[in-house]
Formats: C-alpha cells, structure tokens, sequence
C-alpha cells in the first residue's frame, strides 16, 4: 500500500480488515511467505478477542478487573517478558478498538502466574492510589477455591513469613529459625480455611486471605501438612516423608472472588468468577464435580 503511513495499515490489520490466504490475520508481525494471497475488505467486521480463560469481569474508566488464566504472570519481571496479564488487556483493547498503547495500566494486586481468577489494575493515578491503600489496609475481600492434600481441617493459621525460613525457601519463621531471631523483615499473614468436600486423597476447600503476603496460601497449606494439588515448590515436607504429590496440570489455586470498594466512587465491586475448565477436569478426577463449586457460589459470602 505505497502511499500510506505503517500505522494506517497496521491498523487495517488490527481491525481485522486483511486476510492471508482466507484467514484473517490480526497480527501486524505475522511473515508472510512468498505466494500467499493477501485481500482487503474495508467492510470486514472488527473481529472479538478470543484469549483462552481471560474475560473481563469488570472495567470502566479507573478500574479494570480480568480473569486471568494458569500459567500467566501477572506483569513482566524484566522489560522483555511479554504474554503477562497486561499484554492480554492491550490485546483485548486493541481487538475492541480502545486505546490499546495510549491507556495506562498500574499495578496494584497480583496473583501467582500458576493461579487463575480475579485480578485488578488501576487506569488512573486517582484509582492507583486508593486501590493502593485498599490492599495494604486489608480492605479488600479476597476468598480462594483450592484443592489441597489430604483430609483438611478448617482452620485459622496465623504466622509470620520470611523470604528464607532457614532452608532457602520462603515460609514461616518458626521454630529453631525464630527462636534464632532469623525472622529479619518477616510479615504477619494470616489465612481462613474452610473445608468443603472430601475427594479422593485431597480436599476442596474455600480460603480467605485476611493478609495478601507472596504465596501466603501455597506456604500456609504446605507447612500444615496439606500443599495444594500441583504445587511444586512447597513440596518438600511431603516429600520427606515419602509421600508422593497427586498428579495435576496446574495448580489448584482459583481467585474467585474479589470486593472491594471503587477507588473514585466508593460503590462495592463485588465479583466472582467461576474456575476455569482445567481446574474443574483435575476436581473431577479427584471425585469433585462441578455442582460442588455451584454449591459454594450459591453460599455467596458466607463467613469462612
């Protein structure tokens, strides 16, 4: 197209107006290889982002809350990490025709990259400052579907976390190590379980994070005896004492509910989101079904 600017036509790419060989391409970066037969429809409809598990389950103009899927990390670790939850906003964006470069996107919550569900960003200053002070206050609900190992118990656990417990992994600074005085700059984190249903070696429980530490969840269960189905890294007790971990794709860790109050306007966000295929293949191989999280969402917020 000699005559137009690369923009114009990346644009006409991105809306879906190019096909390659029949098929719609909306990726600008795409090769093509010689012989291939390029067309341009003007007319042609703007094509709906399909991204596998994301949905948005809220966004206006301050705040915009995703469901993000297993295996995504929440933002990059180093300026060349791509496929993060912000990459699959600005594809969503782009693909529906907003300001998909031009929009800020803050971060003010984060999940592990293996778990799915409810995750939260800030479009404004405003909103990234208030939802700052949410989180930090503990303002925010945050309630978790998991499925651990063993017969679990529902418990309140209550301990402080380090980034090294005395055997170089994150966990909780107790015994010999805090009677060391190694807990250095350890947070207080406490996690709410709540059992739900027995499984075959496992169980289905509901967990509520009264504190937001880094993988209090994982660390909480783990150090009770009882990892998530999955885990990989918290593994090493079980190991120990010569169990074996039951086989999983993913890690059994679903954010599925969030509230909190709207940074600018004060109204509640209060949102759910029900856990992706995958996570209900591994439930129902395990004895669980799908009824059985139906039953927890009908619970709605019932105290765990």
């Amino acid at each position: 197209m000699p005559g137009h600017s690369w923009n114009d036509v990346r644009r006409l790419v991105e809306t879906g107006k190019v096909r390659v060989n029949g098929d719609v391409v909306v990726d600008a970066a795409v090769r093509v290889s010689a012989g291939a037969r390029l067309t341009l429809s003007m007319a042609a409809p703007r094509p709906r982002a399909e991204i596998v598990g994301f949905r948005v389950a809220f966004e206006d103009g301050h705040v915009i809350v995703i469901e993000k899927p297993s295996g995504v990390t929440s933002v990059p670790y180093e300026r060349k990490d791509t496929g993060t939850a912000l990459d699959l906003i600005r594809t969503y964006w782009r693909h529906a025709g907003k300001r998909a470069t031009t929009t800020p996107l803050y971060t003010v919550h984060r999940i592990d990259k293996d778990t799915s569900g409810l995750l939260c960003f800030a479009k404004t200053r405003l909103a990234e400052r208030a939802l700052h002070d949410v989180f930090q206050r503990h303002m925010a609900r945050r309630e978790y579907l998991a499925v651990a190992e063993g017969a679990v118990e529902s418990r309140r656990i209550e301990s402080t976390l380090v980034a090294d417990r005395g055997d170089g992994i994150r966990g909780s600074a107790n015994g010999r190590w805090a009677r060391a005085g190694l807990t250095g700059d350890g947070q207080r984190a406490i996690t709410h379980v709540a059992a739900l249903r027995r499984l075959r070696g496992a169980t289905l429980i509901r967990v509520r994070l009264e504190t937001g530490r880094t993988h209090q969840i994982r660390i909480h269960l783990s150090e009770a005896g009882h990892p998530l189905v999955g885990e990989t890294v918290y593994i090493r007790d079980l190991l120990r004492a010569g169990g074996q971990p039951l086989p999983s794709p993913r890690l059994m860790l679903h954010a599925a509910t969030l509230g909190l109050p709207h940074p600018v306007t004060g109204e509640p966000i209060d949102l759910r989101a029900a856990p992706p295929p995958d996570f209900l293949e591994t439930l129902e191989a395990l004895g669980g079904s799908r009824q059985d999280v139906d039953d927890v969402e009908d619970r709605g917020d019932a105290d765990v």
